[in-house]
């Protein structure tokens, strides 16, 4: 894409949803550190009726603790891997006691070196509580990156680092959502809705999914 139709790209999702948000539900900042910690592999309809229950009896690293790993481990059997999820939560709680005073570390250097962070949940939990412009990667971005023409790469680093140098400044703060949304709702990984997406014409992407026919139109006319 050339630099005028990546505005206008990122122009009319802005102009569709001015200020996107997280669809995981948390109520402050360890709390959403623990919700994306959670959603690696799993989706986050299946995460908030996880942390629903826990949520409401854990909202700091010490009340983890003290809920014990047997006790977060029945809070969130119902997501995918989750035993090994409890034992990073479990430890991540305990780090943030001891070398963070309880508290949210608000850069990515401090981020990843907790157990089950990597550079995507850091990049989440900078954007989303801390306000800076970050690029969360992950399935839904890549694929629209490459799929595009935005940012094309072949590991979620490249469309990353691609992202960083081509997002235009009045969109930075929310591009990552835009782009999660759009791919999750619009741009799907097996059938894009090409025939209702409003950024078609700036997309690369070819042959363009046709409109599924309708159960009238497939009922021949006698």
């Amino acid at each position: 894409m050339t630099r005028d139709e990546i505005f206008e790209f990122f122009r009319r999702l802005a102009e569709d949803d001015p200020a996107p948000q997280t669809e995981l539900e948390y109520g402050n900042c360890y709390q959403l550190l623990v919700a994306v910690t959670l959603s690696a592999q799993a989706t986050d309809v299946g995460v908030n009726k996880a942390t629903a229950k826990l949520f409401a009896c854990v909202k700091t690293p010490q009340d983890m603790l003290d809920l014990g790993e047997e006790g977060l481990r029945e809070h969130i059997k119902t997501i995918g891997l989750f035993n090994s999820k409890a034992k990073n939560v479990m430890e991540m709680a305990r780090l943030l006691v001891e070398r963070f005073g309880g508290e949210v570390p608000s850069t990515r250097e401090e981020l990843v070196t907790l157990p089950g962070v990597g550079r995507k949940t850091a990049n989440v939990v900078l954007n989303c509580w801390f306000g800076q412009e970050t690029f969360a990667v992950d399935t839904h971005i890549f694929r629209v990156g490459n799929r595009t023409g935005l940012a094309r790469g072949k590991t979620p680093d490249q469309v990353e680092a691609k992202l960083e140098k081509r997002v235009p400044a009045p969109f930075r703060l929310h591009a990552h959502h835009w782009l999660i949304l759009h791919g999750r709702y619009v741009c799907k990984a097996r059938t894009p809705e090409c025939w209702r997406c409003k950024l078609a014409d700036l997309c690369r992407y070819k042959p363009k999914t046709a409109a599924p026919r309708t159960a009238a139109a497939k009922v021949p006319v006698p």
